[in-house]
């Protein structure tokens, strides 16, 4: 498994979702060194972006890897989708990992439960969705270098795809076993722009926060060229500290 060693330890930048995300936080014409407003968890944790839509954030036990483009082009749509993977940090023991572990806040400020089994497999469009999934991903394989070995999180299963498949309410991590999978939250309403956090209970670990903003078309268009800086401009910010 291809690990990040940026992301091991206290090396990973504590660095945010740009300056693109805050209303008049950047104009590109006024300043040529991005300046970003971070979201701020509620809980003492790292996190930072890897790409366009990739973000890592993590405590002292559990990590947290995620792609949301496919929420990002969803916007409208009643029904949410994240590429998530999990593991824990070494020395922390291995721990399971429910299905109730999972929420999603909205802009609102409303917090949405993992979507059941039964209702993704009644939502008709999933698997289209699924299919989306394919061509519109980006990697999210960064994880501790402790990581060597892969597992699947399977919280949900396709009915539709006629092959035998199974939907599990838990999976197990350890610090070097990282899971991967596919979340659903149904949102109603339907997906807005504006500033989510994928809240996941580690039990005894504590809560990760992991930031993430859907974006207007102009926000995105803006955050497309200037992400890199951005992450540069706040990794030094970090270091300084």
């Amino acid at each position: 498994m291809k690990v990040d060693r940026r992301a091991s330890g206290g090396r990973v930048a504590a660095v945010v979702v740009a300056c693109v995300m805050m209303a008049g936080a950047w104009t590109p014409a006024l300043a040529q060194t991005p300046q970003v407003t971070a979201p701020q968890p509620t809980v003492p944790e790292v996190f930072t972006i890897m790409g366009q839509f990739v973000r890592v954030a993590y405590n002292k036990e559990g990590f947290v890897t995620m792609g949301y483009e496919m929420a990002q082009r969803a916007i409208g749509e009643e029904w949410l989708m994240l590429e998530v993977g999990l593991t824990v940090r070494s020395p922390a023991k291995d721990r399971k990992i429910t299905r109730e572990s999972f929420t999603l806040q909205t802009p609102d400020g409303k917090k949405i439960p993992l979507a059941s089994q039964s209702d993704y497999a009644k939502a008709g469009y999933l698997p289209a969705l699924n299919n989306r999934a394919k061509v519109i991903r980006d990697s999210i394989n960064y994880f501790p270098v402790d990581v060597t070995r892969g597992c699947s999180m399977s919280f949900f299963a396709d009915v539709s795809s006629g092959r035998r498949m199974l939907a599990f309410d838990e999976v197990e991590v350890s610090s070097t076993r990282a899971c991967v999978g596919r979340l659903f939250f149904n949102v109603p309403g339907g997906i807005k722009v504006g500033q989510h956090w994928l809240h996941v209970n580690f039990g005894e670990g504590g809560m990760v926060e992991v930031p993430f903003r859907i974006l207007t078309k102009e926000e995105e268009k803006q955050f497309k060229d200037s992400w890199e800086d951005i992450k540069k401009a706040h990794d030094a910010t970090y270091q300084k500290q």
